[in-house]
């Protein structure tokens, strides 16, 4: 399986961020393996702070509020698309740094971890699995994030 990456950044601090687009590239492949979809598939990957992502919340989700990752979906596997043999465009991924990092103090892990995490969680949702849906859901969702982490074993 291939994975292309179209990056954007709408921060305007962009230390490390190559190394960043690796990791997410890293953490996408490692849940698209996981999940068994093993074709060739292009992601678009934006990093922005909390007035960007909470601008596209409000505006595709109806939620005015400022929110760490954001997933939109170009298929719907969970309704009938199939998987194309020649190339998938999965859709898009934001993350927004600013609440990644804040995330990372909280929840006493690094931000590496962090961002590997949201990338994961995103890439559930490009797949067509909605913690939002049920409390079912919501567990198995956690449970395969749980799961990828662990095999990716982000510092």
């Amino acid at each position: 399986m291939n994975l292309r990456i179209y990056y954007s950044n709408k921060l305007t601090e962009t230390s490390e961020t190559v190394k960043l687009v690796y990791l997410v590239k890293k953490a996408v492949k490692a849940a698209l393996g996981y999940m068994n979809f093993q074709f060739d598939s292009e992601v678009s990957l934006t990093f922005c702070g909390d007035e960007y992502i909470r601008e596209l919340n409000a505006k595709y989700r109806g939620r005015d509020a400022v929110t760490d990752v954001l997933s939109f979906p170009l298929c719907d596997f969970r309704n009938g698309d199939e998987p194309d043999e020649e190339l998938n465009e999965l859709g898009d991924i934001v993350i927004n740094l600013k609440r990644a990092k804040e995330q990372a103090e909280e929840y006493g892990h690094s931000f590496r971890h962090e961002v590997a995490f949201l990338a994961v969680h995103s890439t559930l949702h490009l797949l067509g699995l909605d913690h939002e849906r049920s409390e079912e859901e919501d567990e198995f969702v956690c449970s395969l994030q749980d799961e990828i982490m662990k095999e990716l074993d982000v510092d």
